[in-house]
């Protein structure tokens, strides 16, 4: 470890100097300055900070964003860059090419981090070189309170799902190796089309993940995020056929991991229509709907047989 870390204050933290964070941001005010204290807070901060400004129009954001670079109170050197709006992947790249270090921590500029982030995610890219990314379970808070378990995995795990946060630290080459992030993709799921290039790039490259919630992710109802679902079919047949080669390579597995992540669901719902029932509560019109017409070939016709046998199981006791 002490080829990669140098004392920064008297407070005796030390900087991570083979990483660098990319943060981008676009009208997001006074967020961006939580994002920045947050990376500053770090038990191991990164050598540098890398603002990309993606054509704010704000001005609150705009003159925040001044502030921050003429601060001298902040702990990590920082530099903004300012460009016209081009999406994320191109603020993204756009930082990215400006890093001199071999690892980069992109980070959005509506989240923060906590303190032992960094340190104990760069540990497993350090400690294994399949490992070409790495993140951490996250915090969700705003509209929703909860703890979101990412799994990470090779590449086959990423066939069904994305199994990693946008908030992660990758190996700089294998960015530069994989083409960087699809500029292209401007409505969502860009994250995870970058996880599935960078895992082509190299046989039994894997994403880890530390098991603690170090990302505290922001929730509204009218995020990014949440408005790329509408459009989760397109946007999967784009990721299919731009990455077909290794679809077909493992077709069992992709179909597989897509079915078992339905079943999952399935097996939910089933108890939750279950659950209804014995208590005497009123079922949605859907879930009435689904016992009066279950569907067929998924499985469906399968779990109204079960919710009606346990049914009558329980009136004859």
């Amino acid at each position: 470890m002490e080829n990669v870390i140098r004392d920064i204050s008297s407070d005796k933290r030390h900087v991570a100097t083979d990483v660098e964070a990319v943060v981008t941001s676009f009208n997001q005010g006074s967020m961006i300055l939580e994002a920045v204290h947050s990376l500053c807070r770090q038990t191991m901060p990164p050598a540098r900070i890398i603002i990309v400004d993606d054509g704010s129009t704000d001005e609150n954001s705009v003159n925040i964003l001044s502030e921050i670079e003429s601060d001298s109170d902040i702990s990590v050197p920082v530099s903004v860059i300012r460009q016209t709006n081009s999406g994320v992947s191109a603020a993204r790249n756009t930082g990215i090419r400006k890093v001199q270090a071999s690892m980069v921590l992109v980070l959005d500029g509506d989240d923060t981090l906590e303190p032992a982030y960094i340190e104990q995610v760069s540990y497993l890219l350090r400690d294994n070189p399949l490992m070409i990314a790495a993140s951490s379970w996250m915090h969700t808070f705003g509209v929703l309170e909860a703890t979101v378990c990412p799994c990470g995995g090779d590449v086959v795990a990423f066939l069904g799902r994305n199994c990693c946060p946008a908030t992660h630290i990758f190996r700089r080459e294998v960015w530069e190796r994989c083409g960087g992030y699809d500029e292209s993709m401007r409505s969502g799921f860009e994250d995870w089309d970058f996880f599935l290039s960078m895992l082509e790039t190299m046989p039994k490259a894997k994403i880890g993940i530390v098991e603690k919630p170090f990302i505290n992710y922001r929730t509204a109802s009218a995020s990014s995020n949440i408005k790329s679902m509408s459009k989760r079919l397109e946007l999967m047949r784009f990721i299919i056929e731009k990455h077909i080669h290794t679809y077909q390579e493992h077709i069992a597995d992709a179909v597989l991991g897509i079915e078992a992540i339905s079943m999952s669901r399935l097996f939910g719902w089933e108890n939750e229509i279950l659950q209804t029932i014995t208590t005497q509560q009123q079922l949605s019109k859907v879930s009435d709907n689904f016992l009066k017409y279950p569907s067929y070939g998924d499985g469906g016709m399968a779990a109204a047989v079960r919710i009606a046998s346990s049914i009558s199981k329980s009136h004859k006791t």
